[in-house]
């Protein structure tokens, strides 16, 4: 399959989320409810479903996206270079659209895939999932209903999945993928599970933004070690 597909019709992508609410007590009565619901099936040590509200930025329904950075591989004078440019709002709907109006520019040009790692079980259903909730209208590679396993295999490529080599049972982080494959790693700042302290307390959003960034290249990177390739390194990414 990788040998089929060229690097320059790749759109990667990364997202980062928070909660709904920045505390647990921010919840109205019925949200409380359906998160403790929710909990009732997730949680394995009996902790309280305001203690585990933290983690409420992973599930569609009790979180919303704050970033995405979408980034491809372009060519100079036999260099590769990574040009990379970040979605963000405080409005969910107008961040989701602006992005979403982007990936159908990028098709005009001829890159029509995406690219995420662990993108199949996270990030593209839940951006599918937020765009549904915000009434946007989801754009022809995230309207996949229908299509053959094949078909959006081939269009929604996951570097997790890659990985995996048909084992359902098997999850490794982008981290320690690129620690692997010697790629310099994008985890030099903060890691996923600080995004919704420093978006909520710190509100820095800027730095959130940076990370996510450097995520989307390090995934670029990856798939370019599977195909046999060099990497980017870091001073060949161009934020636009």
């Amino acid at each position: 399959m990788l040998e089929n597909i060229s690097i320059e019709e790749i759109i990667f992508i990364d997202i980062e989320t928070v909660p709904l609410a920045s505390e647990y007590n921010g919840l109205n009565e019925k949200w409380k409810q359906l998160w403790e619901h929710k909990m009732r099936f997730q949680a394995t040590n009996d902790e309280p479903a305001e203690v585990l509200y933290n983690r409420a930025g992973i599930y569609a329904e009790f979180g919303r996206i704050i970033c995405i950075s979408a980034g491809y591989v372009t060519q100079k004078n036999g260099d590769l270079y990574f040009r990379v440019k970040s979605f963000y709002d405080e409005d969910e709907k107008t961040l989701i659209q602006t992005f979403f109006d982007a990936l159908k520019a990028l098709a005009k040009a001829g890159k029509r895939r995406l690219c995420a790692h662990n993108g199949q079980e996270f990030d593209y259903p839940y951006i599918a999932r937020r765009a549904l909730v915000n009434n946007v209208l989801l754009p022809g590679i995230f309207d996949i209903a229908g299509s053959k396993p094949w078909e959006v295999k081939d269009q929604l490529i996951d570097t997790l999945q890659l990985w995996k080599f048909g084992d359902y049972k098997h999850y490794t982080s982008l981290s320690l993928m690129c620690e692997l494959f010697n790629i310099p790693t994008p985890k030099d700042d903060i890691n996923g599970s600080q995004v919704a302290q420093i978006y909520w307390e710190e509100k820095d959003i800027e730095r959130i933004v940076r990370y996510c960034e450097k995520d989307t290249l390090a995934v670029a990177n990856l798939l370019l070690k599977y195909k046999g390739d060099k990497i980017i390194p870091m001073e060949n990414m161009v934020v636009v």
